[in-house]
């Protein structure tokens, strides 16, 4: 694994050194006030489609289904939550089912928005509560996987000066729709290298988008020392594409870098570095790249679903069996393309895509360390649901469908605007 050391700044001289949150905000150049103010523009410029292959949803890829949702479990969890709030706190977490809120996930350290609340300015008994909304919510690799990303956060924090802006609890969360065991809600937690976006309709669930990274990717000092994130999703990574035989690296690859400069023009995403499904990219037009699932034999394919399975394991058990049911039912028509370096050492990228899933990995530069090209200790990852499904939008619409006594509080069931 690569170090990070030589690359964290001299203490006193990183980005939101000392500051607090308003002082984070206070310090920001215009441009980046003007840039947010038209991200959230173009969230009301169209309704939500969600992200395509080619600029056309391909329909009737989900359906309403039991699949074993912990629901009563989330709802009395949810329950606890709400009963430790204020009356301010609770009108700031519970928005309607159809707010755009929950399209406003960002990964940044800046609190642009203060819709939900904070689980660092809310008591302790409402941010234990909180964490059992998280622990009832997701499968318990998923739910440790999400408090050690928190973790590594604090760790960053403490490594650059800047503990308050970077905490192990900067998160905001908020409530969308109202929580039953039969109508559709859900909850959403984001900030700095998280974002979890739960939607629960009776017994089902969807949990994307879901955004995952850290800077640097383990801790080997302090509390935490030994934490390691994305090993597995590296690995199995690696895996897969040095078991490619004859001519399919020669498909699967299709860039040997990761670097903006040695890239076409527009390939590379700015801050996304090459990963399309980031914030505000609900509506992208991602081309199939790379190798289809039909062109791979058993051994390859089933490699391919592991990989696949250790970003859907974020579920609980019903829901992930039941995803995976639908990757596996996709598989012929899942493209798996590579960027970059498959030695030991160098930065890469990935993406798994098919009409079900959308899974991208990447390697970035630094953002609060110094390195200016990419390295393996700094990742970013993105789960999405293509054509349509993020957000658990076309559940949403089904639901609506079959209920039309409900269709007076849809006007947003297909992610338009508030």
């Amino acid at each position: 694994m690569s170090d990070y050391h030589q690359f964290v700044p001299p203490m006193g001289k990183a980005r939101y050194f000392g500051l607090t949150h308003s002082q984070v905000l206070d310090s920001l150049p215009p441009h980046r006030l003007e840039g947010w103010k038209a991200r959230l523009e173009s969230l009301r410029a169209g309704p939500f489609r969600g992200i395509t292959a080619d600029g056309q949803v391909v329909p009737g890829l989900f359906a309403l289904r039991d699949e074993g949702a912990p629901t009563a479990s989330i709802l009395a969890a949810v329950a606890t939550l709400l009963g430790r709030l204020t009356p301010a706190q609770l009108k700031a977490a519970k928005h309607p089912i159809g707010s755009i809120a929950r399209r406003q996930w960002v990964n940044e350290v800046p609190r642009f928005e203060r819709f939900g609340i904070w689980l660092d300015e809310v008591t302790p008994a409402a941010r234990d509560a909180a964490m059992g909304v998280l622990r009832a919510s997701l499968g318990a690799e998923g739910y440790e996987k999400t408090r050690n990303l928190m973790r590594l956060n604090g760790f960053l924090g403490e490594l650059v000066g800047a503990p308050i802006a970077l905490g192990e609890f900067c998160y905001q969360m908020h409530i969308f729709g109202e929580p039953s065991a039969t109508e559709p809600w859900g909850w959403q937690l984001h900030g700095h290298h998280l974002c979890l976006t739960c939607f629960v309709v009776g017994t089902q669930m969807t949990l994307t988008p879901t955004f995952m990274g850290a800077e640097p990717r383990y801790a080997d000092t302090g509390p935490h020392a030994g934490l390691r994130m994305f090993d597995d999703e590296e690995r199995i990574g690696l895996e897969l594409v040095r078991g490619l035989s004859s001519a399919q690296p020669r498909k699967a690859i299709v860039y040997d870098t990761t670097i903006a400069n040695g890239l076409p023009p527009g390939r590379h995403q700015g801050a996304d570095g090459m990963s399309f499904g980031g914030a505000f990219k609900d509506n992208a037009i991602v081309p199939y790249e790379g190798i289809a699932g039909s062109e791979l034999d058993n051994r390859q394919r089933q490699v391919l679903l592991d990989l696949t399975e250790r970003y859907l394991s974020t579920l609980p058990p019903g829901p992930l069996r039941a995803r995976m049911n639908d990757v596996e039912s996709h598989i012929a028509q899942t493209h798996f393309c590579w960027a970059g370096g498959i030695d030991d050492e160098c930065a890469f990228y990935y993406r798994i895509q098919s009409p079900v899933v959308m899974i991208e990995f990447d390697h970035h530069k630094g953002v609060l360390l110094n390195n200016e090209t990419p390295q393996r200790f700094h990742v970013h990852t993105i789960v999405r649901t293509p054509n349509g499904n993020d957000y658990g939008m076309d559940l949403l619409r089904l639901h609506y469908e079959t209920a039309p006594h409900h269709q007076k509080h849809s006007s947003d069931a297909h992610g338009g605007h508030v």
